[in-house]
């Protein structure tokens, strides 16, 4: 795993350490010490620590103006053990939210398991993007099911047209566009 890099094709257009409003401003992490893992794997550097012992992020991309955020995980997310969708609402969503994001694009190729628990935080989450969304792409199919099995998936977009192969190629604006208009489809 200390290979997994998170994407770094949009660094020309944002950066979470050089933006004042991320909750990831001014963090260096140290591309030759590797210190975060998940069990007793280590990853690579670069992937940020919410306090969470499983689950690593990036933020890709925030648009103010556009008010959207596109996220990148790694790792395990464990709600029944390590409560990761607190950490993940504490100390990333909420300070996005107050930011005035509302558009949540998260990326989920790397997670290779999920343990749900309850769906509070997820359902505050929702409530707090009143007239947004949170779409989930490229999880796995089991991950789905677990969601399902939950029912975070009333608070989440996942599946079918949201499996997007290609997003690396797009821009930022050009992934939020699409997935905006897939949901504006599904909801009217």
């Amino acid at each position: 795993m200390h290979d997994i890099e998170p994407f770094y094709g949009w660094e020309g257009y944002y950066k979470s350490e050089n933006d004042p409003k991320s909750p990831f401003y001014k963090t260096y992490n140290n591309p030759h010490v590797y210190t975060h893992h998940v069990y007793d794997h280590y990853i690579h550097p670069d992937w940020c620590f919410i306090e969470s012992e499983t689950l690593y992020i990036k933020i890709l991309s925030v648009d103010y103006k556009k008010k959207y955020a596109i996220l990148e995980f790694i790792g395990e997310w464990n709600d029944a053990l390590h409560n990761d969708i607190m950490f993940l609402k504490r100390k990333v969503i909420d300070i996005l939210v107050s930011n005035g994001i509302k558009h949540f694009v998260l990326i989920g190729e790397q997670v290779f398991n999920f343990h749900g628990s309850d769906d509070s935080y997820y359902e505050e989450w929702f409530e707090d993007i009143e007239n947004g969304w949170i779409a989930a792409v490229n999880f796995r199919e089991f991950i789905y099911k677990e969601w399902h099995k939950f029912m975070i998936d009333a608070y989440i977009n996942c599946e079918g047209a949201l499996e997007i192969e290609s997003w690396r190629t797009s821009t930022p604006d050009q992934l939020f566009t699409y997935i905006n208009s897939l949901i504006t489809r599904r909801l009217n």
